[in-house]
């Protein structure tokens, strides 16, 4: 009957393609604020969850416990990758909602060391894993739930909504914190003002799930189904049958890789680099960040519909190269813009536990090297244009990427598919980069050295995207729903 009703034209308005995009980008914008709070709050969490006197130790620790959200994403991918593709879209992101919903409720909940010793960084460590693989899950969902509802020349633009809800879980997650900080004192938010970010994401957790559950599954599945079409194997069909294996191998590193870290280099390392290196107040760090990703994220939609006219592959390879030949330019912009003349860094090595930490340095009127003072009156309209910039980037290799995954990949392993290489490329390549970068500049005192990693990843890509990827926008997914079968929404 919905497939009637759309094939007439009357399910739009029951069934349209606004309340599509609203169930799936609501939910995965909550997915990626839960995963995110974790890590924005790491330097207080690591001290209540780790043991005390090694603070260092404590934030490497924790950063560790970061990336393990991280480097499961690709078996989450599998697992509800096989799942959406054996039973359907709407069931596989209906779980990663709920799993990853709860457990971030669970961290709110969670006793401190001081209480539970031991057992709360292991459990802290367990409730990550589940985070990741629900995220690795939950995207690829979202995304091929979107892209089979929608007209094939109007595939880039819808599901760049898609492609905003990660940078806006980021932004929702810094304007929580910042607000929960300014509301109390700081002894109270580090004793029990930490817990309000992750506990209030359940009443948005509720509400999507409830939004999700009314709609149906994607019409292209649900035709593949019906008529027998769908995959009794998707993991063996997606991994061991060369064409589509190679298809995943060039996705890799032809387009996520490059986008991965662009992606955290934008973001999370232009985040860590005020903090860390250049010695910008926290907050006023976390407020530039902010103000850049709310200027940057409309282009997300502007890139993606440029996508369906020009192509994927164009934008996302420009976005590669730009960030090769400029993010040196750029941090060192940043340097000067935060006006605490910052030319190196030193590293001591706690004797116990072997944690790094870093001290900025600065040379004094002397000429001798000493430690940083805190920006005292950076350039904070600059900070916020650089960073700006840096998001257009991530806007070019993000915002088309959907869409050139949904489409480079046949409907019966396309969770599967579409899956596997954007969250190995996110996860693993570019959920590594603060980690990297940070030993980085540590091993070297170079300040810069931290964005060596990102240029080569991105370069990688360019050069195998450049003569490996195929372009996708012509490409017509709904024929594979055979004929007679469901036309898209807004056809």
């Amino acid at each position: 009957m919905a497939i009637a009703a759309q094939r007439s034209g009357t399910g739009t308005a029951e069934y349209g393609i606004w309340r599509v995009i609203m169930a799936s980008s609501v939910g995965t914008m909550i997915e990626w604020y839960d995963f995110y709070i974790f890590g924005s709050l790491a330097a207080i969490l690591a001290l209540k969850f780790y043991p005390p006197g090694h603070d260092t130790f404590a934030l490497i620790a924790y950063l560790a416990t970061f990336a393990v959200g991280f480097l499961v994403r690709p078996f989450g991918a599998l697992f509800f990758g096989r799942i959406g593709d054996l039973v359907g879209r709407k069931y596989a992101f209906l779980v990663t909602l709920s799993l990853m919903g709860f457990s971030t409720f669970a961290i709110g909940l969670m006793p401190s060391y001081a209480t539970a010793g031991w057992f709360s960084p292991v459990v802290l460590i367990l409730i990550r894993v589940l985070q990741g693989l629900a995220l690795g899950g939950e995207y690829g969902g979202a995304a091929v739930y979107v892209g089979e509802h929608v007209p094939d020349n109007k595939r880039g633009f819808y599901t760049s909504f898609i492609q905003i809800t990660a940078t806006l879980g980021l932004f929702v997650s810094l304007i929580v914190i910042l607000i929960t900080q300014n509301s109390m004192s700081k002894e109270d938010f580090a004793a029990y003002g930490w817990r309000i970010p992750f506990l209030i994401s359940i009443v948005l957790v509720v509400i999507s799930l409830y939004i999700r559950l009314k709609m149906k599954e994607s019409p292209i599945f649900a035709q593949l189904k019906s008529t027998g079409m769908t995959s009794a194997q998707p993991l063996k069909d997606a991994f061991t049958k060369w064409p589509n294996l190679k298809l995943v191998l060039i996705s890799l590193f032809g387009a996520t890789a490059g986008q991965g870290v662009v992606w955290y280099t934008g973001q999370f390392y232009a985040l860590f680099y005020m903090q860390t290196v250049l010695k910008v107040n926290v907050k006023t760090a976390n407020i530039v960040v902010a103000v850049a990703l709310l200027l940057g994220m409309p282009f997300f939609t502007v890139v993606g519909a440029l996508s369906d006219r020009i192509g994927r592959k164009k934008l996302m390879m420009t976005g590669c190269l730009l960030a090769v030949l400029t993010y040196i330019p750029i941090y060192h912009a940043m340097e000067r813009a935060a006006g605490n003349n910052v030319v190196t860094v030193t590293h001591t090595r706690n004797k116990v536990t072997g944690a790094i930490s870093l001290t900025a340095m600065t040379i004094d009127a002397s000429g001798a090297l000493v430690p940083a003072k805190e920006a005292a009156n950076p350039n904070l309209p600059l900070l916020v244009l650089l960073i700006f910039v840096q998001v257009l980037y991530v806007c070019l290799v993000y915002g088309p990427i959907a869409a050139y995954l949904i489409e480079a990949f046949p409907a019966k392993i396309r969770y599967t598919s579409v899956s596997l290489p954007y969250h190995i490329g996110n996860g693993v390549f570019g959920g590594l980069l603060p980690l990297i970068g940070l030993s980085s500049v540590a091993a070297t005192g170079n300040i810069y050295a931290g964005l060596y990693y990102p240029m080569i990843v991105a370069g990688m890509t360019f050069i195998v995207g450049s003569i490996f990827l195929k372009e996708t926008h012509h490409n017509v997914i709904w024929s594979e729903a055979g004929a007679g079968g469901p036309t898209p929404i807004g056809e």
